[in-house]
This record gives structure tokens, C-alpha cells and sequence, in this order.
């Protein structure tokens, strides 16, 4: 009787630790920068936020620098289930929800605020459960950083001063055509090979948040920088379809709940680059043009805008153009 008993309670005790076993799982959770980056800031306040709130069950392992490939490439592979997570910035998403390229037109948001309150705001959230149609779960709009133009060649502070400069752009058809209406000699580059591209001359420039900036040392093989944010890039963390439905509600909620903490901590980053990292650029030998006029730009951009009509509605343009 107490052999049978002992071997009930082994048994029992076998069964225990194997469910606790099953709760514990580490998600791979890839980016393009470094650590030191805004993504990098707010994939570690994620990882934090995530181990806290589920007491160490969830974990997350962070794969910087390009490790499981480029953004599409990432994006793709969560699709297909080969890539846990990620934190995609926003150029390449319209590679995989059209409508997203919206948020790529150039000088369609104010500021980093304007960008904010839309993101934040109904159509933010509503561009969110797109990426459920393509087997992907968005968590939360986290920041990349308003764009800035460097190049090495001469300072741009008029549409005309972009004729003709090769130009390095990141995978977005938006992005393109916008540039190209400016005169740019554009072409896309994967960013982990843009530094090199830069150093051997095949781009003369290329355009970039401050923080990325100052974290890829594009200083060493860029002479100008011209303070345009003509481009307000967000960032969206994203988990694979398959690992979501895996989840119970209460660890949904907790992924959700971080993915908030690790958007804000970029969103903080990105801000804070802005503030201090143009001197630092200054010091590390660039010439900065602090202000552009905006309205010459835009204007040479009116040519395109039945373009980004077509592409994405009029209706949603002007809403996103008037959110205050």
C-alpha cells in the first residue's frame, strides 16, 4: 500500500513538473540595430516588462544587428514561423500591410506629437489589427525617430539641392516616389550593408533618425546633415501568429501590457536623440543645416500626391493631416 502511494506521489510530482516545464518559453526577438539604438532601448524594456509580469514563464532573447536578417526578411519569417519576434521599423512594413505605407509619405506629419496622436489615436489602432490578416500580431507603435538627410557631398536645405545626389532609401515604394519627384537618384538598400555602401561612394547619402545616426557612426562617412524630418518613421513590436494563439489570455495581456512600456522607452530614446545627438554629430565633424522650409518641399511634392491618393485614398490622408 505505502509503494503504491509513493508511486502515486511520483507520479503526481513527474506530471507537476512537467506542466511547470511546458509554462516556461523564450522568444527570439530580432532588430536591425544595436542595442545601444532606440529599438534596442525599447526591446530590452520589453524583455524586462515581459519576464516581471509573467514571473520569468516568458522570457525574451534579444537577436540586435541584423542577426535573423532584414526587416523583410523578419517580417516574412514571423509570417511563416521561422522568427519568434521582432521590432520592424516602419519603412519596410507596407512590404507586407500595404496600407501602412500611408505613414511613409513624406511631410504628411507635422511633428513627432502629430505622429503620436495618430498613432495613438483610432486609426493607429485600427492600422494595428491589419497585420492580423497577414498571420502577424502587432503589440504596440513604438518610434524609430523622425528622419534626417546626411550625404557627403554638399548641404541640402532646398528641393533643388537633391537633384542628381544618390541617395540610399530604405525598402519603401513610398518613400521612392517621393524622393524621386524631389530629383533624388534613389535606390534601396538593406540596412545592414549602408555603411559600406556610404564609405565606397555607391550612395552619396542617405536618410535616418538622429539615433540611428549616431549609433551606426555614420558620421565617419557622412559630411552633411540637414535637420529635414521629412519622414516621421514608427516602429511596431510583432509577434508570429503561431506563438500568440499558443498563449493564454493573461500572458497576452502581459505582452500587450510590456510592448506599451518598451514603445514609450523608444519613443524616450528617439526624443532624447533628437535633443543631444545633433551637437554630438557637430562635434564628431558635421555640418549641420538646422531647418529647412518645409512649404518648398511639400510643394514639390504636390506632383505626386494623386500618386499617394490612388495608393492609399484621399480620405485617410486628410485625416491623418488634420489629427491634432
Amino acid at each position: 500500500m505505502k509503494i503504491a502511494q509513493l508511486s502515486l506521489l511520483v507520479a503526481t510530482f513527474g506530471l507537476f513538473v512537467t506542466e511547470a516545464s511546458a509554462q516556461q518559453v523564450s522568444y527570439k526577438m530580432g532588430y536591425i540595430l544595436s542595442r545601444e539604438s532606440q529599438l534596442g532601448a525599447g526591446a530590452t524594456v520589453f524583455a524586462d516588462e515581459v519576464a516581471k509580469r509573467t514571473g520569468g514563464r516568458i522570457t525574451i532573447e534579444q537577436q540586435p544587428n541584423a542577426v535573423l536578417g532584414g526587416e523583410v526578411e523578419m517580417l516574412k519569417g514571423m509570417q511563416v514561423g521561422t522568427v519568434d519576434m521582432a521590432f520592424i521599423t516602419g519603412a519596410p512594413l507596407p512590404n507586407i500591410v500595404p496600407e501602412a505605407g500611408v505613414f511613409n509619405i513624406p511631410f504628411i506629419f507635422r511633428d513627432a506629437n502629430h505622429a503620436h496622436a495618430v498613432l495613438d489615436g483610432p486609426i493607429g489602432q485600427s492600422y494595428l489589427e491589419k497585420f492580423k490578416e497577414k498571420d502577424l500580431v502587432a503589440l504596440a507603435w513604438g518610434e524609430n525617430g523622425l528622419r534626417h538627410l546626411t550625404n557627403s557631398k554638399h548641404p541640402i536645405a532646398h528641393p533643388d539641392d537633391l537633384k542628381g545626389l544618390k541617395l540610399r532609401l530604405p525598402q519603401s515604394e513610398v518613400m521612392l516616389i517621393g524622393f524621386k519627384a524631389l530629383g533624388a537618384d534613389v535606390a534601396t538598400l538593406p540596412f545592414p550593408k549602408l555603411y559600406e555602401a556610404l564609405q565606397s561612394g555607391t550612395f552619396d547619402g542617405q536618410e535616418n533618425p538622429i539615433a540611428t545616426i549616431l549609433s551606426s557612426k555614420f558620421s565617419q562617412v557622412q559630411k552633411h546633415l540637414t535637420l529635414s524630418g521629412h519622414v516621421y518613421d514608427p516602429a511596431v513590436i510583432l509577434i508570429s501568429s503561431d506563438n500568440w494563439n499558443d498563449l493564454k489570455e493573461n500572458d497576452r495581456t502581459a505582452l500587450i501590457e510590456a510592448a506599451k512600456a518598451g514603445a514609450k522607452a523608444s519613443r524616450d530614446f528617439a526624443a532624447e536623440a533628437e535633443r543631444k545627438g545633433v551637437e554630438t554629430l557637430r562635434q564628431q565633424g558635421m555640418d549641420v543645416v538646422e531647418s529647412i522650409d518645409r512649404a518648398q518641399f511639400s510643394a514639390a511634392l504636390q506632383a505626386v500626391r494623386p500618386d499617394y491618393e490612388k495608393m492609399f485614398g484621399a480620405t485617410i490622408i486628410k485625416q491623418i493631416e488634420e489629427t491634432k
